[in-house]
């Protein structure tokens, strides 16, 4: 047994001890410090168990996508009545004559069997151009009512002329609230002398300018 024991190699003896020392002092300081204790109450403090149930979650609705929000047009402004005032008429008005063209010639007519010869008749007064047998002329005014009304239109009337002078006009068409205008016009126009008795038509177009 000696020699077993002394067979042993010195560095694994002194091995030994110094792990035996370190081990002794090891648990010397645990029991100083109080690390022991605890590691102890640990091993025997009673383990408690905990049940964890799983929480499912609700499968959250489907989005709504909602359409865009139109733009709504603005309301009309409230409807002011304006105050009532004369009304001032200040539209213009253009009159335009305009001679009636000749009248083309009529062919002549088959010569006539010989019949009872008539009365003799009294001599027809010629058709002139209004424009050359009259070249001073006045035009006439808008009536007032006209204007008020908004009446437009063409006026023919027809004239007399005997030695110069304007003396007698029919008007023949056209509205009616012109006819003392037209009439007023032409007894003023001042035509040539002429023998005998000439007949001349006109037309006056009355119309009322924006």
């Amino acid at each position: 047994m000696y020699a077993a024991y002394h067979s042993i190699a010195p560095s694994r003896r002194s091995l030994g001890l110094i792990l035996v020392l370190s081990l002794h002092v090891f648990l010397g300081w645990m029991i100083v410090s109080g690390t022991a204790r605890k590691g102890y109450q640990l091993l025997t403090h009673p383990m408690q168990a905990a049940i964890i149930q799983e929480v499912t979650l609700p499968t959250p609705p489907p989005k709504v996508v909602l359409p865009p929000k139109q733009r709504l047009a603005p309301p009309p402004p409230a409807f002011i009545p304006a105050p009532e005032t004369p009304v001032t008429t200040t539209s213009t008005f253009a009159v335009e004559a305009s001679p009636e063209p000749p009248a083309a010639p009529a062919p002549p007519a088959p010569p006539a069997p010989a019949v009872q010869e008539a009365p003799p008749q009294p001599a027809q007064p010629a058709h002139v151009d209004m424009a050359i047998v009259c070249p001073r002329q006045v035009p006439p005014e808008m009536p007032r009512k006209a204007l008020l009304d908004g009446i437009q239109g063409v006026v023919r009337a027809q004239v007399l002329i005997s030695d110069g002078i304007v003396r007698e006009v029919n008007v023949l068409s056209g509205p009616r609230v012109f006819y003392a205008a037209v009439r007023a016009a032409m007894l003023q126009y001042q035509c040539s002398h002429t023998s005998g008795e000439v007949v001349a038509t006109q037309d006056f177009n009355f119309r009322v300018q924006p």
